[in-house]
């Protein structure tokens, strides 16, 4: 791992850390102002992630997003996304489920080619089907500094700074 790339990632975490507060922010909508960026609840037959079919519900979701750039035509090219984040993963055969505290600070660069690039500081949940990443096929809690690239095809590539990755799947199997 290269110095610079550390020093990079820390100096985007204290960045992400240090962003105003939701409430302290203009209005919802505004040009410099945050607005709600909720998550959708989900569901994942068995063998897409893991082997039992799961069901995603937030639980505690008061994701915000504040958008740093735009494309000429008006579509944002660079968000940053924070904010509490409490997703639920349940087994939807036996009723096992674990809350995935999952509100990292993000910092997403939207590609004109339909791909993306995470700077990512602190919890994410991600999922990966099969041969669709470097990660094998489940449901992961990230946690620490790194970068996710999502490819337009969805092909997911993990680059792990210093950080945990915690398989949701064994967690409710």
């Amino acid at each position: 791992m290269h110095r610079t790339t550390v020093l990079s990632a820390l100096a985007l975490a204290a960045s992400l850390l240090s962003a105003t507060p939701a409430s302290a922010a203009a209005p919802a909508g505004s040009p410099a102002g945050w607005e709600p960026a909720p998550t959708a609840a989900f569901d994942v037959p068995a063998g897409a992630r893991c082997d039992a079919p799961i069901h995603s519900e937030p639980v505690v979701d008061e994701v915000v997003r504040k958008v740093l750039a735009t494309r000429p035509d008006g579509t944002p090219s660079e968000v940053a996304y924070k904010g509490a984040l409490v997703i639920r993963i349940t087994n939807t055969l036996t009723g096992a489920y674990y809350d995935a505290d999952a509100g990292g600070s993000t910092i997403v660069d939207y590609r004109a080619d339909g791909s993306q690039r995470w700077h990512v500081a602190g919890p994410v949940l991600l999922g990966v089907g099969e041969h669709q990443g470097n990660l094998a096929r489940g449901e992961y809690l990230l946690d620490g500094i790194y970068t996710l690239d999502i490819a337009a095809d969805g092909y997911r590539t993990l680059h792990m700074i210093h950080g945990s990755v915690d398989d949701v799947c064994a967690r409710i199997e």
